[in-house]
């Protein structure tokens, strides 16, 4: 969705699909305008998301773009119970993860046009993780490349069951990404329906990118990541459009103590929209996700699954439910989407499953009903 254009605009714009190539002298004379008039109105195009910078490059009319997390990921999956203080065998894997990125590859898996932006290292680990991206279609190019840091790690310990037991990270690089980073992206952010961030990125970063959207077309959407790291967000959550969050998180950031129950998740969900929160969704893990929409607040129940692995599930519910509301659907249905997603993302041992689409959602949808 992008900003309504003033008539010079539109007719700029219109000279400038009908010959991506012209320059501002000849749109200058073929409207009548100055060139420094032409000038300004081809910023405010770029400004409002409707062409991505010199060249005159269009944006696509339906467009994600993610900020955040992009992280090495080693897994290490115990063959039976864990017991502490000695040591335990185990299965390992090696993956990219990172809330942000995962979403990203989600999203493109399921067919959304996705952009992407994040810091990682000058070294092996960052080119491979950029260069795995590109071949899966994402739009990388706004990546940061920095010889500071080195790429963030997150090493997670699996019980037999599949559960998070520890996760340890190196997540400093995070803390060089600065709000001159989402300005000089400006442009694609402007240009995407709908924007994703995850609380990876600094306080000022994320009060930067809440202050952009704010006076733009483009929907912001974010996740809280941990207790810890949700408290990098405002107080005021006026300007984020939709919040995907647990109990535990909305109740740290709420300074609340709302129970761990369907109803507890509802209470929680509506007291983030009171703090100016559009819209919320806050998990109640197995049981569900209370879903505060514009005008009223529902639960949705988790689809049953046959769980193998639990991570990423929350990254493919937050992907699937941001696609669907990309394609036109309401805040509920989309949720719904989600809810199946980060089921069938249980039943496998990848955080994003590598047969993701569009059609397994569909072949799957019967599942929403049993």
């Amino acid at each position: 969705m992008t900003q309504p254009l003033a008539p010079q605009e539109s007719a700029v714009l219109a000279l400038i699909r009908e010959n991506p190539f012209v320059g501002q002298q000849e749109i200058a004379t073929a409207l009548g305008l100055a060139r420094s008039t032409v000038a300004a109105h081809i910023v405010q195009l770029m400004n409002k998301g409707y062409i991505l910078g010199r060249g005159y490059v269009l944006s696509s009319e339906v467009r994600a773009f993610c900020i955040g997390g992009a992280v090495l990921d080693r897994k290490y999956h115990a063959r039976t119970k864990i017991v502490l203080e000695t040591s335990n065998p185990v299965e390992s894997t090696r993956s990219l993860g990172g809330v942000a990125r995962n979403v990203a590859e989600n999203l493109a898996r399921l067919g959304s046009a996705t952009g992407f932006l994040s810091i990682v290292g000058d070294d092996d680990g960052g080119q491979a993780l950029l260069k795995y991206m590109r071949e899966i279609g994402i739009d990388v190019s706004q990546v940061v490349t920095t010889n500071e840091r080195p790429t963030a790690e997150y090493a997670a310990i699996l019980d037999a069951e599949g559960d998070l037991v520890l996760g340890i990270a190196d997540m400093n690089i995070f803390d060089l990404f600065q709000p001159d980073h989402i300005e000089r992206a400006w442009p694609h952010l402007a240009a995407s329906n709908w924007v994703f961030a995850d609380c990876n990125l600094p306080a000022e970063a994320l009060l930067a990118l809440i202050d952009r959207c704010k006076n733009a077309s483009s929907h912001l959407a974010i996740d809280a990541v941990s207790t810890h790291k949700v408290m990098r967000l405002p107080k005021d959550l006026n300007g984020i459009d939709l919040l995907f969050m647990n109990i535990d998180e909305a109740n740290a950031i709420l300074g609340q103590t709302h129970p761990h129950t369907s109803e507890g998740a509802k209470q929680a969900a509506l007291a983030l929209q009171k703090a100016g929160a559009g819209m919320a969704v806050v998990s109640a893990g197995a049981q569900g996700m209370a879903v505060a929409g514009r005008k009223t607040v529902e639960f949705v129940s988790a689809v049953r699954a046959v769980p193998v692995d639990m991570t990423g599930a929350g990254d493919a519910m937050i992907a699937a439910t941001l696609h669907r509301l990309l394609e036109g659907d309401e805040i509920f249905d989309a949720a719904r989407t989600g809810a199946l997603a980060a089921t069938l993302t249980t039943e496998c041992n990848a955080s994003v499953h590598p047969d993701l689409s569009a059609e397994l959602i569909e072949a799957n949808r019967h599942r929403l009903t049993n």
